[in-house]
């Protein structure tokens, strides 16, 4: 059974690091951003379908279908967002959320309340974006 939170409830570096209480803060903010998506998602396959009336000129078709291609393209990033949010809930499940990949250190909560899929810590993404940078074909 989950612990109860109210609406107002903030983590807290006072509190033990990952406690049931800030376990459920982050269930409750990532299965909201899943919604979200799945929400928008929704409405673009319905805004999709709705626009199914051909136009008669070239200049108005072509800014449809680079439309079109804009939203396929949000929805392909939303997706691949959504593995991430339930990877992030994998993690609270098996007691590793909030811990480093890299360094198996506490990720700061502040940055897992702006970034709640992270797992990586601060320092250790910099390395990895360092690393990236200097491999990366040019």
């Amino acid at each position: 059974m989950a612990v109860q939170i109210s609406p107002e409830y903030r983590p807290s570096e006072s509190e033990p690091f990952m406690n049931e209480k800030q376990r459920e803060y982050f269930r409750r903010k990532l299965n909201g951003m899943k919604d979200e998506i799945l929400k928008e998602s929704r409405e673009t396959i319905q805004n999709l379908q709705a626009e199914t009336v051909p136009h008669a000129d070239l200049a108005d078709r072509a800014s449809t279908e680079a439309e079109r291609q804009l939203e396929l393209r949000t929805r392909d990033r939303q997706r691949k967002l959504i593995a991430k949010i339930d990877a992030a809930l994998r993690r609270i499940e098996d007691g590793s959320y909030g811990f480093c990949e890299e360094t198996g250190e506490p990720i700061s909560l502040k940055r897992l309340d702006a970034r709640p899929i992270a797992t990586l810590s601060i320092e250790a993404q910099e390395r990895h974006e360092r690393r990236e940078k200097i491999y990366r074909d040019d």
